[in-house]
């Protein structure tokens, strides 16, 4: 065996010991300085991969959240919501956060939202009468607890579909399908929405409704469709037709209220006149009677000359001969006469010779 005794001095092994001993010893070069050995590559993979460490503890070390979610964060199992919006911090991988909508949403019974077609699993119902009927709902609900409905309930949404079916047919098949298809739906509406709310409270599981609304109901078949257009036809026409007389009623009953207004007052107007005069006529008796007591000659006189004036201007005065000639005497003229002086007695003379006088 040959051995190569210029590395290890005489020993075979004492290069190798003699490697391992000077590896460790510093080394420097010609001029005496300290000469650095060269980094390895396994301490630039070391460095990315803490620098990647660090920027994914930095990311999960917050979470933003905004006005329309929900942020429910789980700490060990335990569950915490939060509402605020803005920049929360959390601790990285010990706290999960789950965002949860705050909005309004939809849920369509009866019917399928993108086609509009019926599902008539779900729309055909029976009703009071024993009549079959098409009833399409819409559903609106929103979270009311992240918490409760993320845990809660497996499926939250899918259990208030089912109790939103349970009481749409109880409520519908206590109603005749004319309530049904045409004026019964308001009130049906409000009376499921009232069950189908104590019942999510019962059940809580952090779902709330906000409305149901009855988008259409319709008999099965098209005869019964036709009868029942018929039939709101008629309702409309008699809702017009009360419409109409209630307007009528309206505009004539204040005007009669008016007119009968204005024959009271002027009844009472007239009445006020009547009992003045009457009042008048006994004060100006009772002055003439007082009068008469004290002189009754004179106011006997007076009253028949005060009569005779009244009367006088009256008369038609006929002057008619033995012909039977017929002349009428203007009744301004025998004032006039009479005022200037004329005697009536020569009127009289004069009737006495051409005939006779008459007085109408």
């Amino acid at each position: 065996m040959n051995w190569n005794w210029q590395t290890g001095g005489g020993n075979p092994f004492g290069g190798f010991g003699k490697r391992k001993k000077n590896e460790g010893m510093e080394h420097f070069d010609s001029g005496g300085r300290p000469v650095r050995k060269a980094r390895t590559p396994a301490r630039g993979v070391l460095a990315v991969i803490l620098v990647v460490l660090a920027l994914i503890v930095g990311m999960n070390c917050y979470y933003m959240l905004d006005e329309d979610n929900y942020a429910v964060v789980t700490t060990l199992g335990k569950a915490e919501a939060v509402s605020q919006a803005g920049l929360h911090f959390k601790l990285p991988f010990l706290q999960q956060v789950r965002r949860v909508s705050k909005v309004i949403m939809g849920m369509a019974i009866g019917y399928d939202v993108e086609s509009g077609e019926s599902i008539d699993e779900e729309s055909v119902m029976i009703t009071k009468d024993f009549n079959f009927v098409n009833t399409d709902f819409y559903l609106e609900y929103m979270v009311s607890d992240p918490v409760k409905y993320l845990y809660a309930s497996q499926d939250p949404e899918r259990t208030l579909k089912m109790l939103a079916q349970s009481y749409i047919r109880d409520t519908v098949g206590t109603y005749n399908v004319d309530d049904v298809i045409t004026t019964g739906k308001a009130e049906i509406q409000s009376v499921i929405k009232e069950k189908l709310t104590e019942r999510m409270i019962q059940e809580d599981i952090g779902l709330s409704v906000v409305n149901i609304t009855i988008q259409d109901a319709f008999p099965p078949t098209t005869e019964v469709l036709g009868a029942f257009k018929n039939v709101e036809n008629a309702k409309q026409g008699k809702d017009t037709a009360i419409n109409n007389a209630n307007k009528d009623r309206s505009e004539k009953i204040p005007q009669a209220e008016a007119q009968c207004d204005q024959i009271i007052k002027d009844a009472e107007a007239e009445k006020e006149a009547r009992i003045n005069e009457a009042e008048g006529q006994v004060s100006r008796f009772e002055q003439m009677y007082a009068e008469y007591t004290r002189y009754p000659l004179i106011t006997k006189q007076r009253m028949f000359y005060e009569t005779m004036e009244e009367v006088l201007p009256k008369l038609r005065i006929y002057i008619v001969d033995e012909g039977g000639t017929q002349k009428l005497l203007p009744l301004d003229s025998f004032s006039t006469a009479q005022d200037t002086g004329t005697a009536l007695t020569g009127q009289d003379k004069t009737a006495g010779a051409d005939g006779k006088e008459e007085a109408e």
